[in-house]
């Protein structure tokens, strides 16, 4: 991979790369739409993700190329003008930590020639936004010694998706992309930041990724809007709850309270905003006891819960999970990532993985009308560099 990387660089660039780095993607197991509710996710970082090849320059000219987006050629800006502009395409995403970072008083002496390649599959929810923020982060850090803690760049990068793309994203993605460890998921409290490292054993078991292919952009996605109506049941809760977040609250108190929410969509957003918190935390428990079926029980009560609580699935991943469900040799399967089209994640057993994915495959297209994309998964490390 490095080496072709290499020659595409020299035939962009006319010199070689100095330096390659490597930021993960990354699947949550269970979790979903927890994270800006004060809740806890389940992630793991994936063995695939964005490289990133960079040489220092001598002026303030950045230049930025995507093999991922070829057709929107070298993109060059400057050091002294980091706006947004719509124009720039994917391009915002680096263009925005680096704007974070400069704003937070960090020096970039010099602009920088830098081709990125994902083979995460663009706008599918397993977060290669994210992983392009923290490829830029940590090729900042490293090249220009900024010496940042490894859980400050993950929350420069929160900052850059929020405040410079405008995306409300909580800090799952850019947590697990920045921090993942290799054969564990982690459980992460997104309202305290705390966190812990889980082993990930699947005995004779494999990840399944499956992509609808329905693009989904978040930026344009009802994410903003389903983040809006959680804020109103909070809102309303805590006129008779002391609570900061919905997911302080379990189910028990939630019945006491929920009369509070007038709004019955604002309800059913709150519900599974704590529901899945409660999930989230049952599966690690019984994933550390070994017990894989339980486990996949939770999963699928967790895609039960984002389709009709918070309504986030559609006919495309609704399609993909009920076929994985009827296969052989399935642990669970639950939509993974915002919604509104992108991924599943499925646990199957190792044996009957070829026959899931061609059983399901040929399915999927006779009921949607095009083909899903499935991908065999390893659990991977977080962002770091790599040798050029």
């Amino acid at each position: 991979m490095i080496v072709e990387l290499k020659k595409d660089y020299m035939e962009i660039f006319g010199q070689e790369p100095e330096r390659a780095f490597f930021a993960p993607g990354r699947v949550n197991l269970i979790g979903e739409h927890t994270d800006y509710n004060g809740g806890n996710v389940f992630p793991c970082a994936l063995n695939i993700g964005t490289y990133g090849l960079v040489k220092e320059r001598q002026d303030n000219k950045i230049r930025l190329y995507s093999k991922n987006f070829n057709s929107l050629g070298v993109i060059e800006v400057s050091l002294d003008n980091l706006d947004y502009d719509k124009i720039h395409d994917w391009a915002n995403y680096p263009k925005g930590v680096i704007s974070v970072l400069k704003k937070a008083g960090y020096e970039i002496k010099t602009g920088f020639d830098v081709l990125f390649y994902g083979n995460i599959p663009n706008g599918a929810g397993l977060s290669s936004s994210a992983s392009i923020e923290l490829c830029t982060a940590i090729i900042l850090n490293n090249i220009y010694n900024m010496n940042i803690d490894k859980v400050e760049r993950v929350k420069y990068c929160k900052q850059a998706e929020n405040e410079y793309i405008g995306v409300n994203c909580g800090i799952m993605d850019q947590f697990i992309i920045g921090m993942g460890k290799e054969n564990c998921a982690v459980l992460l409290d997104t309202n305290t930041i705390t966190y812990t490292y889980v082993p990930l054993i699947l005995k004779d078991a494999l990840i399944v990724i499956a992509n609808t292919n329905k693009r989904r952009t978040l930026a344009d996605s009802k994410y903003n809007e389903r983040r809006g109506e959680c804020n109103r049941a909070l809102e309303s809760l805590q006129k008779v709850v002391n609570i900061n977040n919905l997911c302080d609250l379990n189910l028990d108190l939630f019945e006491k309270y929920k009369s509070s929410i007038e709004d019955e969509v604002c309800m059913k957003r709150a519900h599974h905003a704590i529901s899945e918190n409660e999930r989230t935390k049952k599966a690690v428990k019984v994933l550390k006891e070994g017990n894989l079926e339980a486990f996949g029980m939770l999963m699928k009560a967790s895609h039960d819960s984002l389709k009709d609580d918070y309504e986030v699935t559609g006919k495309e991943l609704d399609t993909l999970v009920e076929l994985a469900w009827k296969q052989e040799g399935l642990i669970g399967s639950r939509m993974t990532g915002a919604g509104f089209g992108g991924c599943t994640v499925s646990i199957v057993k190792e044996e009957y993985v070829e026959e899931f994915i061609k059983n399901v495959g040929i399915a999927y297209k006779k009921e949607i009308g095009y083909e899903a994309d499935f991908y065999k998964v390893k659990v991977g490390d977080g962002t770091r560099e790599i040798s050029i």
